[in-house]
């Protein structure tokens, strides 16, 4: 039987983090010793409160649906983290609860967009914001980020990019794959623009609990009343408490955007898995002294590997704020060891230095990479050493 698929599924581009990772775990299969630095989730456990509060669910026999957006003790944990940290009041209807905080994008670009509507996005950008827009209907358009402003847009970058199809804006502070944050005050500027052209601000805020060496972080919905109603905060537990299997995340923002996000849940997940929303209850409700640790370790990993990554002949690497990834420029690695891409630099680190890393094509920025260390500081090391070698070698 021949199948003729949608022309949006046809029209989505591969994931460059899939096919590495599967590359790297084939050879490992094969025993070959590879370090794989392309995780996108923290290398801790649950924490133990958080899975004995799921545990316990499921023994009082709280295995049925429940609400399409959420229980409500969830939203009211919800509710109070947005309050203790930003300051933020929320209601409980707006307020949904989705299965992890990509279906809450994925449903938001659903209910947002229609054929043609455009949403700006910076780069580098997460890999699965344009393939959203597009399954919705909207056109992505990227806005480059430059290295010499810390891959952040400028108000005027922001202001030169919107049309009469204008609908969003994506924000991520901190940012996936680069770490950088955006101050309050560049939210501040690039706030007044979306105010004054009527753009709807969606700040992906997934990774706020993981800043360092001092650095904040601001949600764009906190600097004033205006922005916050202007803004759909975009969040969940899966990297601030490891759960990333766990699949809850949430949306916030205009009441009437998260009725239609809740009723295209209920025709599509009906709800998120009610286990793990007792485990995300806890997960905020309870001790967050896990959540601070699992932050230190980060930290002191970033700031043993940044140095010794730095140093590696033609790696440029601006140092992150945030999350836990490491972003370098390479494409000058990639020219003195004789390979006229960076994603055959990568191909290069995989098959004969055995380390896997993530070309940046797939964020939107050819001449990067980015290296997770949510992984084992002796591994970190050790695929740095490697790195180090490849290119010594390769280059005399």
């Amino acid at each position: 039987m021949k199948v003729s698929l949608a022309k949006r599924v046809s029209a989505l581009t591969p994931s460059t983090t899939l096919a590495i990772t599967a590359k790297a775990k084939e050879m490992k299969a094969q025993g070959i010793d590879v370090i794989g630095l392309g995780a996108g989730e923290p290398d801790f456990n649950t924490p133990k409160h958080i899975i004995q509060a799921a545990y316990d669910s499921l023994i009082e026999g709280h295995t049925k649906y429940t609400p399409s957006g959420g229980t409500a003790q969830l939203k009211e944990a919800v509710i109070s983290k947005f309050k203790q940290d930003q300051n933020l009041a929320y209601k409980p209807a707006e307020i949904i609860v989705t299965s992890g905080a990509k279906h809450a994008l994925y449903t938001l670009f659903q209910v947002l967009l229609d054929d043609g509507d455009e949403v700006i996005i910076p780069t580098p950008y997460w890999v699965s914001y344009p393939e959203q827009v597009k399954l919705a209907g909207g056109n992505p358009v990227i806005v480059e980020g430059k290295q010499e402003n810390s891959y952040k847009i400028t108000p005027e970058q922001l202001s030169e990019s919107i049309t009469e199809r204008t609908k969003a804006v994506i924000i991520n502070s901190p940012s996936n794959p680069t770490g950088m944050i955006y101050s309050a005050e560049e939210l501040k500027a690039i706030g007044q623009i979306c105010l004054e052209k009527n753009i709807l601000i969606v700040s992906d805020e997934i990774y706020e609990k993981l800043v360092y060496d001092g650095n904040t972080h601001t949600s764009i919905a906190e600097i004033s009343e205006e922005l916050k109603e202007q803004t759909i905060v975009i969040n969940g537990v899966s990297k601030s408490h490891s759960m990333t299997g766990w699949r809850i995340g949430y949306a916030a923002g205009n009441e009437t955007v998260i009725k239609a996000m809740t009723n295209l849940a209920s025709h599509s997940t009906s709800n998120p898995t009610t286990t793990s929303q007792y485990g995300a209850v806890a997960a905020y409700m309870g001790d967050q002294q896990p959540v601070e640790d699992m932050r230190k370790s980060f930290e002191e990993r970033l700031n043993i590997v940044f140095e010794k990554l730095n140093n590696i002949p033609g790696f440029d690497c601006i140092k992150p704020q945030g999350a836990f990834y490491l972003f370098p420029n390479v494409k000058e690695a990639a020219r003195i060891t004789g390979y006229d891409s960076v994603d055959l630099f990568v191909q290069a680190l995989l098959e004969d230095a055995k380390v896997a890393v993530i070309p940046g094509s797939g964020f939107g920025s050819e001449d990067n990479i980015r290296l997770s260390y949510a992984t084992s500081l002796e591994s970190m090391e050790q695929a740095i050493e490697r790195i180090h070698e490849f290119v010594v070698k390769k280059s005399q």
